[in-house]
């Protein structure tokens, strides 16, 4: 399945702002802001330059500081997130990072048990997924994959059954087989799904997690790639917490969709 949420252009953000600087600096400082009497290519450049640079700016400290939109292209997060919701991410709630190298400049918070990350997809980094955190630095997780049951520390995540799932499906799937549970990795609990007759990845399913790391879990549980396939997320990896969903859109259920926006992601 492709988890990946949306294409990355920061690194296109930073050069942009860089030579629209340039361009800035050349006004203001050669030409004292003012226009030569004769025009030329030049300076029509460097005055082409001059007026967006406080666009890309503006626009490279928002995303990189300050929240991000992203568009949900598949069902790994069912059923707290559909193909065509478009949601808000956080990008400061676990620390302030440079652009493009992503390093730490101040520490504000870290993942905790059931938050729901933006990540780069730590096999592919021009990739960015979503998935939740099932277990933090020093959790020993176990998923049985009989059961389908998560064990942080020896103890089982407690799970409720509701029944058959009867939201949303992506593509030709039965509906029988999907059963929609609630789990309790913090006193909220969540919602998630699995699937009757089907184990899911099971590459990696008993792991003591390292400091720096995280084991994350898609909310559908047997169809989703995730650290019991391809291993933990590394901190300098984190994007940002999910927040809320801003939009939905997804032919035919367009309008049913709507009634989406504004929920809380938890």
């Amino acid at each position: 399945m492709n988890n990946e949420i949306h294409f990355d252009f920061e690194a296109f953000l930073a050069l942009a702002s860089a030579i629209t600087l340039v361009c800035w600096l050349v006004i203001k400082f050669k030409y004292k802001g003012e226009e030569p009497k004769q025009k030329g290519p030049l300076f029509s450049f460097f005055a082409f330059g001059h007026s967006f640079f406080p666009v890309f700016f503006i626009v490279l400290v928002v995303r990189t500081f300050v929240f991000e939109p992203f568009r949900i292209p598949s069902g790994s997060m069912m059923p707290t997130l559909l193909t065509g919701d478009f949601i808000y991410v956080n990008k400061f709630s676990y620390g302030l990072k440079m652009p493009v190298t992503h390093d730490t400049l101040i520490e504000i918070g870290q993942p905790e048990r059931g938050d729901v990350v933006v990540f780069r997809y730590p096999p592919n980094q021009k990739d960015d997924y979503i998935k939740r955190v099932i277990g933090v630095p020093g959790d020993e997780v176990l998923y049985d994959t009989q059961r389908k049951i998560v064990y942080l520390n020896g103890q089982p995540v407690k799970q409720e059954i509701i029944g058959q799932y009867e939201g949303f499906l992506d593509g030709n799937r039965e509906r029988s087989r999907n059963i929609l549970k609630k789990e309790y990795l913090t006193d909220e609990g969540h919602q998630m799904l699995t699937l009757k007759g089907y184990s899911g990845p099971s590459r990696l399913t008993k792991v003591t997690v390292p400091e720096g790391h995280y084991f994350v879990m898609g909310d559908n549980r047997d169809n989703s790639a995730d650290s019991r396939e391809w291993g933990l997320v590394p901190e300098r990896n984190l994007v940002g917490k999910a927040q809320f969903i801003w939009m939905h859109w997804r032919i035919p259920h367009f309008l049913e969709g709507l009634k989406r926006i504004g929920t809380k992601i938890n």
